[in-house]
């Protein structure tokens, strides 16, 4: 295994497989002293469309390092036509990781419910895996976003795992018509939410 030195240093291969492996194992270790070298590697490998999987390890590794400078670059990007779209996955559960640290997640959510769908996805990944509980209107917000959506739509699994912790008459229904949803990984989250509240 790649010490965090050692990925650093491979962060600047001219194989994009390494780089990619050197940036998935700095996701790994979430070393914060990896933030800025990430950062530097990411501007470069932003402007060569097809190493989008690196990309997206990049960004993945700037929210689990912590990098908060990182964090407008990240926002920046998120605003852009991107070839590939699930990088915009990886750009919102990093600006919620980033900017939760300063400011909450609320804010940092309601920025991403602007953008994308995946962008959205990403955000509520981050919600979820940290276990926050956005304040009542970012909770609302979200809710109206995924009100409209078809029951099939993967945008509801991570809001159905991270409203466990989530308080309210509007969460707790959300839940039970997930639960009883036929999409089955939605439905299991939803029940596994509304079994731990």
């Amino acid at each position: 295994m790649l010490t965090s030195e050692e990925a650093i240093g491979r962060l600047g291969d001219r194989s994009s497989a390494k780089r990619r492996a050197a940036a998935k194992r700095l996701g790994r270790l979430a070393d914060p002293a990896a933030g800025p070298a990430l950062l530097h590697a990411l501007r470069r490998e932003i402007l060569d469309r097809r190493t989008w999987e690196t990309q997206y390890e990049m960004v993945m590794a700037l929210g689990a390092c912590g990098h908060r400078p990182a964090a407008p670059f990240l926002m920046e990007q998120a605003r852009r036509a991107l070839d590939d779209t699930a990088l915009y996955t990886a750009l919102g559960d990093a600006i919620v990781r980033l900017r939760a640290a300063g400011e909450g997640v609320s804010p940092a959510v309601r920025w991403c419910l602007d953008g994308s769908p995946l962008l959205t996805d990403g955000a509520l990944r981050a919600v979820a895996l940290l276990r926050a509980v956005p304040d009542p209107e970012t909770v609302d917000q979200v809710l109206d976003v995924l009100a409209p959506l078809s029951p099939y739509d993967g945008l509801r699994f991570w809001a159905a795992v991270a409203a466990a912790g989530w308080p309210g008459e509007r969460v707790r229904f959300f839940l039970e018509t997930c639960a009883a949803g036929p999409r089955a990984d939605v439905a299991e989250a939803a029940a596994a939410s509304l079994a731990s509240a």
